[in-house]
């Protein structure tokens, strides 16, 4: 699995596109697909957003980083970085927030590359 961060509006997914050569009919958008287009797909975009779409749902979300690299571990996940701005006041938010981070935690320790990207540019930050 190889991870790709950054924030809202950095050119992850372009850069995906140029660097690994998906196309965007590889491509799933975690805010509206189906879990089988994320067990086929070679990308998958919007990851912090299908996590909040779980949460808003009820669904659990604590065993995810695990179900994704069992049945799709070459995917490339892409995902916005939130921690770095205003903590939200709303409860939910916070606790979306958190669970984001812890999972991409997760997720960055299984990968074999996590990449950060600003401005377009990214960066190497992990490759194994």
């Amino acid at each position: 699995m190889i991870l790709v961060t950054g924030g809202a509006f950095q050119g992850k997914k372009e850069y995906v596109t140029k660097t690994f050569g998906i196309l965007k009919e590889e491509m799933a958008d975690g805010q509206t697909c189906e879990w089988q287009q994320i067990r086929s797909c070679r990308c998958l975009f919007h990851f912090h957003l299908l996590i909040k779409r779980m949460m808003q749902n009820g669904e659990d979300t604590a065993d995810l980083c695990e179900i994704l690299m069992e049945e799709n571990p070459k995917l490339i996940v892409v995902t916005n970085e939130l921690g770095c701005g205003i903590v939200p006041m709303d409860p939910f938010e916070r606790q979306y927030r958190e669970q984001c981070g812890r999972i991409c935690c997760n997720l960055a320790k299984e990968a074999k590359e996590v990449h950060r990207v600003v401005c377009g540019i990214g960066q190497v930050i992990k490759c194994a």
